[in-house]
């Protein structure tokens, strides 16, 4: 059985593959963002920060909990 930490390290290193990564772009929430940080764990969710890439200020996103749910879905299956 897998062990929380070891899920959580393991969303985390699925979310990189699936492009939320330091130093990638992505559209999300209907705006463009600079990625400075991997994703964290954050409340029942996961996080990034980024840049916005119109106003240059640095934020926190959620990533969205569709997203992360069936992340667990996926290791839930393979445990």
């Amino acid at each position: 059985m897998i062990d929380r930490n070891d899920k959580v390290k393991k969303i985390c290193e699925r979310l990189q593959e699936l492009g939320y990564s330091s130093e990638n772009n992505i559209k999300l929430y209907g705006e463009k963002f600079h990625l400075v940080s991997n994703p964290v764990p954050e409340g029942d969710g996961f996080a990034v920060d980024g840049i916005t890439l119109t106003s240059g200020n640095v934020r926190r996103m959620r990533i969205p909990l569709p997203i992360i749910d069936s992340l667990r879905k996926e290791f839930d299956r393979a445990a």
